[in-house]
């Protein structure tokens, strides 16, 4: 597919990115923190929540396509490259796969989520399937597919040789054969695009290997929304339009049934428009259970586009429906679209989210839930809910279904036709065929009656909910009960398909899966400080929708110290106690006690943002780092370059004073200090449509601050410039990574073909030391004590030792990216994955 940057007008964002095993960078969807009493820094409230979504995902697009259009096939050859890098010695140990409390009472700070009820967590789950025997399968949006055998708990990766690690759809077909469709369809911010479909014939036993793929290369860089069956047929509805293949011949390829503008797909002649990544999104297809040869197809972006709409195939040709009843027929209002079937054949359920509705930036952005009682997805449809009933049901939101988008899942009963579940940004239930609806799962406990921050309760006297953000739904069985599992941004839940619920209706049965075994956390971040109290080290990360990490030196169970969306981390070296959590666009936190309960008499936690945070004017996941000889300096980038000088004593954003104004219209993309020298890149505009970058160099104090002259061709290519390395030694001996792909798959102005450079004058005239660096973004960049490089990337990490000019592979990890890479002062190097949690190596084997 073609892969372009977010429509700057639609006011949203997409994950539609460049190809392969792609990936949009991990600034995702944000989740307000928990405040009860009073709004919190972090509780913006629910539209400001999908407005982050957006604006995050919009700036995740710029940095791997900018100045231009990536052409299908960059990560697949990026990830052939590679595997044929020689490896370090060494070995990966994966350091949070253990259970993770989001609810941990050692850490009930106002700051944080703990009491509201989401329990044991992991990283976000797109897709759902079981069978009746007690085999779960978990599709992780970033993290490969798990394989549960006894019912729910003690996974199994089962994906981990796949070149994508993303997942869109997951279903078991009649024979009982695993479906697997890469390429997350949520198209939020840090979505990875996939490599195809995959058919596992014994799941209950294997695993995915390359050789598993059904068919060519057709679906390679798509998103993956559904897999459906009908007959001997499968069929793909994807970001580039409806597929089919045979379900018993594997071989040959892919067949495209429908786009809607088949011009903008890869080889067409719009293909490098840059709206060719919206112009063929299919939601969903439906077959009419009396005569399955009749289907209908959900097609349209989530913004709005004028094929938006239901199409059938009449005569040979495809055409609009145009009466369905309460289904909208118009455009401005068919934009993500989840079809059910009752297993009987007596209803079909259909949730629609509006364009019109996210575009007029109200309370919700939810069309309906409908249902066909003909049992044909042609209708007549009939609404049977909307935010305003399902508010009314025992939501913990005033609006549901702002997120709709991003949040959707159906699923009917297979023994009752009237009893369906609904995912939104929560859980809903009819047992009525829609007539009324309860929320088992409610958004969290907060603002309910039975909550309490006691920490000596759990949840107070409510029960446990499921995470939020509702994405991947199954039934199975499992000794001899019917269960329901979800899957959401904080991993897998279930309960008894008729399961009990208090006089709220809210679910009194809810058990968490994410037991420890399962790891799918999506990092940002990753920081390491010696453990003063417990001896060995603290590791904290900030993490998508599940806050900020933090495991000590004698934990078996991770806890969560601060809540909503953890971005960047800084903590002490020498005290691991000594901590700073970004929330989202600088939106800082610190604690020096670990932000450990202390009965709330007295605050933990201190909010302390520069002033860039007030107006935004700073990147979704902003820049911040300490000075490498003066570490109470810290040097944050928005507009500004952002100094302050008290270290984690910080109590009031006044200590942060501005160094450099990088310019209306510039923010910083990575910061760097050493002994009072100060280097900020910075992008602006960040999109495709005038791309341009920078770097300012000047000094903490606010003097000597000039303009780097970087040519839009020549040494440093004209992408988006991600991280920066000082060598310690010599303050003007300076490393840069830059994202985005080389002009072989970018065919943008000044796009060039290095990822990695070195300076040795202060940033005035830089060599490109990429060598045999794989074509691919490069995420972050250190400096090893022996003089080594060590740089994280979509793909994985990468060295190279001193003395050397080429790079190896870091041992061997799944095709996860690794957001930062950092030292820690036990000798070790860790990689904050987006999709796998946290891995150290040991850096004395790096050779």
């Amino acid at each position: 597919m073609t892969a372009i940057p977010a429509q700057a007008s639609s006011g949203t964002g997409g994950n539609l990115f460049a190809p392969g095993a792609a990936k949009a960078h991990a600034q995702a969807q944000a989740h307000p923190a928990a405040r009860p009493a009073a709004a919190s820094p972090q509780d913006d409230g629910d539209g400001d929540e999908s407005q982050e979504i957006s604006v995050g995902a919009a700036q995740a697009a710029a940095e791997r396509t900018a100045p231009g259009v990536v052409a299908p096939g960059a990560y697949g050859a990026a990830w052939t490259a590679l595997q044929n890098l020689p490896r370090t010695g060494g070995n990966w140990d994966n350091v949070t796969n253990l259970p993770y409390n989001s609810d941990d009472p050692r850490y009930r700070d106002l700051d944080s989520n703990s009491s509201g009820g989401s329990g044991l967590v992991t990283g976000r789950m797109a897709a759902l399937a079981a069978d009746d025997d007690g085999h779960v399968y978990a599709g992780a949006a970033g993290g490969g597919v798990w394989r549960s055998s006894t019912g729910g708990g003690k996974w199994t990766p089962i994906s981990d040789r796949l070149p994508a690690q993303s997942t869109g759809a997951l279903t078991l077909d009649g024979r009982g054969w695993l479906w697997l469709g890469t390429g997350e369809s949520t198209t939020n911010a840090d979505a990875y695009l996939g490599s195809g479909v995959y058919v596992l014939a014994d799941p209950a036993r294997g695993s995915f290997s390359p050789r598993d793929r059904v068919g060519g290369t057709e679906l390679q860089s798509t998103s993956i929304h559904e897999l459906r069956f009908s007959g001997s047929t499968v069929w793909a509805a994807t970001s580039e339009g409806l597929w089919s293949h045979s379900t018993t011949r594997l071989s040959g390829p892919w067949t495209l049934q429908f786009a809607p503008n088949p011009a903008y797909l890869p080889g067409g002649s719009l293909a490098n428009d840059p709206s060719s990544a919206y112009k063929n999104i299919v939601s969903d297809i439906a077959f009419d259970p009396k005569n399955p040869s009749r289907v209908v197809v959900a097609a349209g972006w989530r913004s709005g586009d004028d094929y938006n709409g239901f199409y059938t195939k009449t005569g040979g040709s495809w055409q609009r429906l145009t009466s369905l009843g309460d289904l909208p027929a118009d455009a401005d209002d068919v934009g993500a679209v989840t079809f059910a079937p009752a297993a009987d054949g007596s209803r079909y359920y259909a949730i629609d989210q509006s364009p019109a509705g996210l575009a007029a930036g109200g309370d919700t952005a939810l069309d309906g839930i409908f249902v066909s009682k003909s049992g044909s997805p042609f209708g007549p449809w009939t609404r049977i809910a909307d935010a305003d009933s399902l508010a009314a049901s025992g939501s913990a939101l005033d609006a549901p279904g702002l997120q709709s988008w991003y949040n959707q899942f159906l699923q009917v009963d297979p023994s009752n036709p009237q009893h369906v579940y609904a995912g939104l940004e929560e859980v809903f239930e009819t047992t009525d065929g829609g007539t009324s609806w309860t929320t088992p799962g409610p958004y969290w406990n907060f603002g309910f009656p039975c909550w309490s921050i006691d920490p000596t309760k759990q949840t107070g006297d409510c029960s446990q909910t499921t995470h939020s953000d509702q994405h991947a739904v199954a039934v199975g069985r499992y000794h001899g009960r019917t269960v329901l599992y979800v899957g959401n941004d904080g991993g897998v839940y279930k309960r008894p398909i008729n399961g009990a619920a208090d006089a709220s209706g809210h679910a009194t049965d809810w058990t968490s899966l994410n037991d420890g075994t399962i790891d799918s956390l999506q990092y940002y971040s990753v920081a390491v400080g010696k453990d003063l109290t417990y001896g060995g080290v603290s590791v904290t990360g900030g993490l998508q929708d599940n806050g900020q990490s933090l495991l000590r030196g004698n934990d078996t169970v991770m806890g969560s110290d601060f809540g909503g969306d953890g971005g960047m981390t800084l903590t002490d070296p020498a005290n691991g106690c000594n901590i700073a959590q970004e929330y989202v666009y600088l939106e800082v936190n610190v604690t020096q006690n670990c932000a450990v309960n202390n009965g709330l008499g007295a605050p933990t936690t201190y909010n302390v943002p520069p002033p860039d945070n007030a107006t935004s004017n700073a990147r979704f996941i902003a820049p911040i780092t300490t000075d490498l000889k003066n570490p109470n300096t810290w040097v944050a980038g928005g507009e500004n370059v952002w100094v302050q000088a008290q270290g984690y004593t910080i109590r009031d954003s006044s200590a942060w004073t501005s160094a450099y104004d990088l310019g209306a219209g510039h923010v910083a993309t990575a910061v760097a200090a050493s002994g009072g020298k100060v280097y900020a890149a910075w992008c602006g505009p960040c999109n495709s449509q005038g791309f341009a970058r920078g770097i300012a160099v000047g000094n903490a104090d606010g003097t000597g601050w000039q303009q780097i002259t970087l040519p839009t061709t020549g040494a440093v290519p004209n992408r988006y410039l991600s991280d920066l390395a000082i060598d310690p030694n010599n303050a003007n001996h300076v490393y840069l990574t830059v994202s985005g792909f080389s002009r072989d798959w970018n065919e943008g102005p000044g796009a060039g073909v290095g990822h990695v450079y070195e300076s040795h004058d202060g940033g005035r005239t830089w060599g490109d030391i990429s060598a045999n660096f794989p074509d691919i973004p490069a995420d972050s960049l250190v400096l090893t004590p022996n003089g080594g490089l060590a740089v994280g990337t979509d793909l994985g990490a990468l060295y190279r030792a001193p003395g050397r000019n080429t790079w190896k592979a870091i041992a061997q990890l799944p095709a996860v990216a690794v957001d930062q890479i950092a030292l820690g002062p036990d000798g070790k190097l860790y990689a904050a994955t987006h999709g796998r949690g946290i891995y150290t190596v040991p850096l004395k084997s790096l050779h």
